[in-house]
């Protein structure tokens, strides 16, 4: 099996990998199971590495005792010998190991943010709905990289547990009183650590849930730098920011000096059991139980288990930092779609009528339809309603709660979250597996099968994103269409100073969002890659609304030709747009109105009043 690039068989239609997202702890362990075999080659490699130090006091006291003692050098040479080899062998692990290692943790970190890309692609719109956006890119940025060290140390911690097991049984077979200090070492170890895992795990997640409200204001700031800018808000945003990057740099600080209790603990618990070891060692020497090259060998054993003992703590400050990240993780990845494939789903009729029971529009098959409204969330409801999207509910439930709450008040607003998130998921299952009131050709929308109703009626909104990558990419994402198709499109969309402004053509790179073009490129770009789809159903909201009256006009003109035979619905107020309308819808109230020609409808005072809003505005 290739180690990289992982292999992601989650959240799709053929998915044969599926998370376990009931607990964090089960998440981390499902990981492991996940790459089981680079984890046993890592844990079996680890031992090979532990080897000198856990058997090469074994080889030494031989050494001493069989040869030197009694001046056997034949004795000295093999003993010494065997301890080289194990050295080697060691030096060889160590490389092995670590290639291992850097593979494991690539596996953990870009297959997690491919299961996060995954699971975006398979929530769509619902996804900013039940989780917030900081969350999302958290766990793919920074908590990715938290898993693959868990696992690191985790498999490093085992190999130690297991070579000090190796060192357990050899003190054993020399000395059982020593030998049974030595295994009863563990488990004191654990009961000393676990008074200080609790607030570790506390400080850490604090420390997260900062970083996470830090990266959301980061992501907002930099999508609406352009307009901060033009209304002088940057300096607020930017005393937001510092704030909050000094409460995460203190919520840092505090998890730091946990972190640093534990690592204390371990150096000095280890330290004592070097000391207790060497004492007990020393005595049985005295007391003539001993030889002096076994003396030796335990001062050796002693020496070494301090290192799997470190690595136990540091093991233990792993996994709780992997389970606060693990928390986060599974809040995105056990998120589940809200529709339902229909039991026997409806073929998709071509060139039918398009009909929207709650607001009562018609809208005919193969005609360029432009609807108006005086208030522009109506119109835009309706696209939402025609391409079977759930409408935006506003800020969606998050997983923090207020940090000063403490006891019973901090689990009772956690639980008070989590009851809001089963709430919203619910609330969405039941409007996505209802009757949708939408009907295509007489088959109401909940009939068809979502993927198939995607590719037929699709909407293209402001919310519409640009992203990095080529003028090629950014336009045909599925590299379906020839280059002639590819340049109508962009010429429907007047973006032909978009190709003439980037180095390279259709090959000149843009860079995340589109940033480096204005709002009006961007726009044309989006327009140009939703008619370069070609869907028979093409909803349009709001297309022109960032281009000047002379580029919007070239637009209104072009995109009729472009689109003739098949069915087009703009929501907008343009007169530029309503000129080259077959037909115009008229709302009012977020209900149909009238409908008919544009010529027809100025005789309606409201619908005038509408229309001329939107010529002031134009310019027209």
């Amino acid at each position: 099996m290739p180690l990289f690039p992982p292999r992601v068989r989650a959240y799709a239609e053929d998915a044969t990998e599926f998370p376990d997202t009931r607990s964090p702890s089960a998440f981390l362990l499902w990981m492991i199971r996940s790459q089981w075999r680079i984890y046993l080659a890592m844990v079996g490699i680890g031992v090979l590495w532990f080897l000198p130090g856990a058997v090469g006091p074994y080889f030494l006291g031989r050494a001493i005792d069989s040869g030197v003692s009694s001046g056997d050098w034949s004795a000295v040479v093999m003993w010494s010998s065997a301890l080289l080899g194990v050295l080697v062998l060691g030096v060889v692990a160590g490389i092995v190991g670590h290639s291992l290692e850097v593979a494991s943790w690539l596996v953990a970190l870009y297959g997690t943010v491919m299961r996060v890309t995954r699971k975006s692609v398979q929530m769509g719109h619902v996804l900013p709905r039940r989780t917030p956006t900081g969350e999302v890119l958290s766990v793919s940025a920074s908590d990715s990289d938290t898993f693959g060290a868990t696992l690191n140390v985790v498999a490093r911690a085992t190999s130690g547990a297991l070579a000090f097991l190796v060192v357990a049984a050899l003190v054993l077979s020399t000395s059982v009183p020593l030998g049974l200090v030595v295994l009863l070492a563990g488990p004191v170890l654990v009961g000393a650590a676990a008074p200080l895992l609790r607030p570790l795990h506390r400080a850490q997640a604090v420390e997260r849930n900062r970083i996470s409200e830090l990266t959301s204001m980061a992501t907002d700031i930099v999508a609406g730098l352009r307009i901060l800018r033009g209304i002088g808000g940057e300096a607020t945003f930017g005393r937001n920011y510092t704030q909050q990057s000094q409460r995460a740099r203190q919520a840092g600080v505090r998890a730091g000096r946990w972190q640093a209790a534990v690592d204390a603990l371990g150096v000095l618990l280890s330290g004592l059991f070097l000391v207790t070891l060497t004492w007990l060692g020393a005595r049985e020497l005295v007391a003539g139980r001993i030889s002096i090259g076994q003396l030796i060998s335990f001062f050796g054993y002693a020496v070494f288990v301090v290192l799997p003992i470190q690595l136990f703590f540091e093991a233990v400050r792993a996994w709780v930092q992997g389970l606060v990240s693990a928390r986060k993780a599974t809040a995105v990845l056990g998120l589940q779609p809200p529709w339902q494939e229909p039991e026997s789903p409806a073929a998709i009729p071509a060139g039918a009528e398009l009909v929207d029971e709650r607001s009562g529009v018609r809208i005919p098959a193969g005609r360029l339809v432009v609807v108006v409204s005086g208030v522009p969330d109506d119109s835009a409801a309706l696209a939402d309603r025609l391409g079977r999207y759930l409408p935006d509910t506003g800020t969606p439930p998050s997983l923090d709660v207020d940090e000063s709450l403490k006891g019973r008040a901090r689990r009772e607003a956690k639980a008070e979250m989590q009851r809001l998130r089963r709430e919203r998921a619910v609330e969405d299952e039941v409007r996505a597996r209802a009757r949708w009131g939408v009907t295509l050709g007489g088959v109401d929308l909940s009939q068809l099968p979502v993927a198939e109703l995607r590719r037929h009626v699709l909407v293209s909104d402001a919310a519409s994103a640009v992203f990095a990558g080529t003028l090629q990419q950014a336009v045909d994402p599925h590299r379906r269409a020839t280059r002639e198709q590819a340049e109508r499109a962009l010429d429907a969309a007047s973006g032909e100073d978009v190709y003439t402004a980037l180095p390279g053509g259709w090959q000149g790179v843009l860079d995340e969002r589109g940033r480096g073009l204005s709002g009006g490129q961007r726009q044309r770009l989006v327009l140009a890659r939703a008619l370069l789809a070609d869907p028979p159903v093409l909803v349009l909201v709001e297309p022109t609304s960032a281009v000047d009256a002379h580029t919007e006009a070239r637009i209104a003109a072009r995109v009729p030709e472009l689109r003739r035979g098949r069915t087009t619905v703009v929501m907008t107020v343009s007169p530029l747009w309503l000129h080259h309308a077959d037909e115009v819808i008229w709302l009012e109230d977020g209900r149909l109105a009238g409908q008919g020609s544009h010529t027809d409808l100025l005789a309606e005072r409201g619908y005038r009043d509408v229309v001329a809003r939107g010529m002031e505005v134009s310019d027209v």
